[in-house]
């Protein structure tokens, strides 16, 4: 189903459940994977997709369609894994690199975590990088996102997200080089 056809549904009062299911239904997985990719645990990923289904239900009907609608989910879930991640090092008062550590554990230790050698050692490349640079590689690497769409997602310029990505990928090479 087109996202146009989703908003109808969505702004509907009569059709407005049924969209949402449609709605969870086709975004659920990429933002799965997409907070999963910065926040790590699968428990706290799930807490967040929900939250970003919550706050989607909420403001639906303040969605004004400047952007499309995927955009418009994924800045609500950037936001909140910012947010968590922002919120679990103050939390704690931890330093960065503790919860680089503490999620390089789960990535160690984690049973809903399967992957070769070599991914969870970009996963834990992808954890040495400031959040701003791990957000941009994972949409740009992973996502295959275009600039102009990360772009409308974090509100930063395209030259931006280019010189962040460049600066991620060097960091990778030389953590694998080190590592």
């Amino acid at each position: 189903m087109e996202d146009q056809e989703l908003l109808e549904k969505l702004k509907n009062p009569e059709t407005k459940n049924f969209g949402f299911n449609l709605l969870v239904k086709k975004y659920q997985q990429k933002l799965y994977w997409h907070i999963r990719k910065m926040v790590i645990d699968h428990d706290d990923t799930d807490d967040l997709l929900q939250d970003v289904f919550v706050k989607a239900w909420k403001n639906i009907d303040k969605f004004q369609e400047k952007s499309q609608l995927y955009t418009w989910l994924y800045r609500i879930a950037t936001n909140q894994c910012i947010t968590f991640l922002n919120k679990k090092r103050r939390r704690f008062f931890i330093p960065i690199g503790d919860v680089e550590q503490e999620l390089s554990n789960i990535l160690d230790n984690s049973p809903h975590i399967d992957g070769e050698e070599i991914q969870i050692r970009l996963q834990k490349a992808l954890l040495q990088l400031p959040d701003k640079q791990r957000l941009v590689f994972n949409m740009k690497y992973f996502d295959e996102m275009k600039y102009e769409e990360i772009a409308e997602i974090t509100g930063t310029s395209v030259g931006s997200l280019k010189a962040s990505y460049h600066h991620a990928v060097k960091k990778i090479e030389g953590f694998f080089n080190q590592n």
